[in-house]
């Protein structure tokens, strides 16, 4: 079932590199990768000899949505076959390998992904087994090693997350457009409703005796306004800031329950009056 932040009626980012899971024992791991992909726009997911009935129940409801991936994974027998018609290769892992390949962090891995799938080659990131990750053999095929800026201490992921940082990195390096941005609801306060606010709150702080010492309320009233210029204020602002400094004044509001039982309690125009004992 799509979750939250799901809205097919959007287009659907696709392409990228291709994800290689080799050996994945787990069917929700499977369907957790398929999701991490989805997220970011990644499409093509190819298998090498997953654990046998890896498609599931489970793994389609970790998928949670993602499950065109899933359907549309490719199954191998080994992995150079997995990766024989790529270009390029990158091998994920967390430990030095000592084999002396260039190493790169997401930042630089996002950028060259997209120049070479933009100039037309198929780069591939291939993910290793749940628990003991990529052996040296799968390494020694790839062409870069891709690492992430982990604490040290603790560098394990689950095989999502790894996907979902190599999807982040593809799609961070095309600069896209967040999926929303701030709607502004109310218009910017205009300076003449902002100057007349500031000489209402001055007046009120200046009668509780805020402005103490005196010779220092030039200094105090400038920085008062500059708290409030730096808030960029909108109208609305503007009028609930101009209300709280009313009650405070003020005090609070009689509730309107007692206010309506006095209007009903007040004599019509031209009544008379209660009324009065013999006694006054």
């Amino acid at each position: 079932m799509p979750g939250a932040g799901t809205d097919h009626t959007r287009p659907a980012l696709s392409g990228g590199p291709v994800i290689i899971l080799v050996e994945p024992q787990l069917g929700e791991n499977i369907g957790m990768a398929a999701r991490a992909m989805a997220n970011f726009g990644l499409s093509e997911m190819r298998l090498v000899r997953p654990r046998g009935n890896w498609l599931h129940q489970k793994t389609r409801a970790a998928a949670a949505g993602a499950e065109y991936v899933l359907d549309a994974a490719v199954v191998f027998g080994s992995l150079r076959e997995a990766m024989a018609d790529l270009n390029f290769v990158y091998a994920t892992t967390a430990r030095e390998r000592g084999q002396g390949k260039m190493v790169v962090g997401p930042q630089e891995a996002g950028p060259a992904m997209r120049a070479r799938i933009g100039a037309g080659e198929k780069v591939g990131i291939l993910f290793g087994r749940e628990r003991t990750g990529l052996e040296n053999d799968d390494i020694s095929l790839a062409d870069e090693i891709l690492t992430y800026p982990v604490n040290p201490a603790y560098a394990s992921l689950n095989l999502a997350q790894a996907v979902l940082i190599a999807g982040y990195a593809w799609q961070a390096a095309a600069e896209a457009p967040l999926p929303f941005v701030r709607k502004e609801k109310w218009p910017p306060a205009p300076r003449e409703m902002v100057t007349s606010f500031f000489d209402h709150l001055e007046g009120a702080l200046e009668e509780r005796g805020f402005f103490r010492p005196a010779h220092k309320r030039p200094v105090m009233s400038r920085n008062l306004r500059n708290i409030f210029h730096r808030m960029a204020m909108s109208e609305q602002d503007v009028r609930t800031l101009r209300g709280m400094i009313v009650r405070l004044v003020e005090g609070p509001r009689e509730p309107q329950t007692k206010r309506r039982r006095k209007v009903a309690k007040a004599p019509a125009e031209g009544a008379p009056g209660p009324e009065k004992s013999g006694a006054e």
